[in-house]
């Protein structure tokens, strides 16, 4: 039988410097755009040059299609040259949504001085025009309300996770609860991705098949070599003055169960990467990462690639992480699915892109909104949106779901 990979067409990738784009975003598609952005850097696709089939290995099909494919790179930056966007679900084995692995046709790139454009050729195909900037949709707001899992519901499902630990079937496990609605059929996607990266530019944010989101956790990047990570495991809100505020730092970073929570997570990633780098550090104690919204618990590890991993096979050996699954993590898997009164999809999963090198950013899925972009109709276009917390020994039902609450803050703030 034919390998999906050995199918996938030979690519020609071209990147040159342009002049500087004032703003990439303006040549994204408005119906389904295609967006990684931080701190003024960003990433645009237009088109598609290649998918990822059905039923692939994802990191086996891009080192087969990079391997093939011949790149002509002027710019040589972090995201130029040949390039796939991607985002994977969050458990493979049990759920409806497909990993998305796509290679544009196009791709604008900024960062910081320095502008460019991709050109990605399949066999045969002649030059194409320069990218074109179109003009922003009106302003639109979206309709939210519960999903399967209302706020008492949530409660009940942290007891439930209070019971396994207290059984001892898990030391942690990250429950989560949604939230649906529609926005206007016509409306123009790349308005969220604006608002989203204005509000939260420290974030990732990221716009990749109808996964829209402005995510605070990097999972992995891999970059010349070095590969860094940055774990977040507990959570506050911000306080409502300055005194307030500093209250709840210090809260949060002398709280023994959110220090449990977070050192868990830490462990998870360390043992993950630990055979495919050397050199791998991790901070001793977290530092507290100020968001608009929340204060975080987070710990940077950073450490050298041994032998030839992409990022995309350290994605693989990462996801999911005891950040968003749990310790141990294939037990705190079965608890969430029997817990959890919906198919997770592509929330908590891995979202980012990948160059012919195997270099590239990877965030988790999180702060997000997945959207039907193919199933737009006179009802508009519907979403699914989701947010979850650390449930470990001691954790109250109801802070919990406050802390849920904090966090759906940044998708549905910017949905209105």
């Amino acid at each position: 039988m034919t390998s999906p990979a050995l199918d996938a067409p030979r690519l020609r990738a071209v990147t040159r410097r342009i002049e500087p784009v004032e703003d990439p975003l303006s040549y994204a598609p408005a119906d389904d755009p295609t967006v990684w952005s931080r701190r003024g850097d960003m990433l645009v696709g237009w088109g598609r040059a290649a998918d990822l089939p059905a039923g692939a290995d994802a990191a086996e099909w891009w080192r087969a299609l990079a391997a093939a494919a011949t790149v002509d790179d002027k710019v040589r930056l972090p995201g130029s040259g040949l390039v796939a966007f991607g985002a994977l679900p969050f458990d493979p084995a049990h759920s409806t949504a497909s990993a998305s692995l796509t290679v544009p046709q196009m791709i604008i790139g900024r960062r910081g001085e320095t502008s460019w454009v991709t050109h990605v050729f399949t066999d045969g195909e002649p030059e194409r025009a320069e990218p074109q900037s179109i003009p922003f949709g009106p302003h639109w707001s979206a309709t939210v309300g519960p999903g399967a899992c209302t706020p008492d519901d949530y409660e009940a499902e942290v007891r439930a996770g209070l019971d396994a630990i207290t059984s001892g079937e898990v030391a942690k496990v990250v429950l989560a609860r949604d939230l649906v609605g529609s926005v206007p059929a016509d409306a123009d996607l790349r308005r969220l991705v604006r608002t989203l990266a204005s509000a939260y530019p420290d974030t990732w944010t990221f716009a990749v098949d109808g996964l829209i989101g402005a995510s605070p956790e990097t999972l992995v990047t891999v970059s010349g070599g070095t590969v860094t990570a940055r774990v977040l495991a507990g959570t506050a809100a911000r306080g409502a003055d300055a005194d307030a505020d500093t209250a709840a730092s210090v809260a949060l970073a002398t709280s023994t169960k959110d220090l449990d929570e977070h050192r868990y997570a830490v462990q998870s990633v360390l043992v993950a990467l630990r055979d495919h780098t050397t050199a791998l550090v991790a901070e001793p104690e977290p530092f507290m990462l100020k968001l608009p919204n929340v204060w975080h618990l987070a710990t940077d590890v950073e450490g050298t690639l041994s032998g030839h991993a992409s990022s995309l096979d350290l994605v693989g050996v990462l996801h999911p992480t005891a950040a968003v699954a749990g310790t141990p993590t294939q037990t705190a898997l079965e608890v969430i699915r029997r817990i959890e009164p919906f198919d997770r999809g592509r929330y908590a999963g891995p979202v980012g892109w990948i160059d012919a090198n195997g270099d590239g950013e990877w965030a988790i899925a999180l702060r997000c909104a997945q959207f039907d972009v193919h199933g737009r109709g006179d009802g508009g276009i519907p979403f699914v949106a989701h947010a979850g917390a650390g449930i470990v020994a001691g954790s109250d039902p109801e802070t919990e779901m406050l802390e849920t609450r904090v966090k759906f803050r940044p998708i549905v703030d910017a949905l209105a």
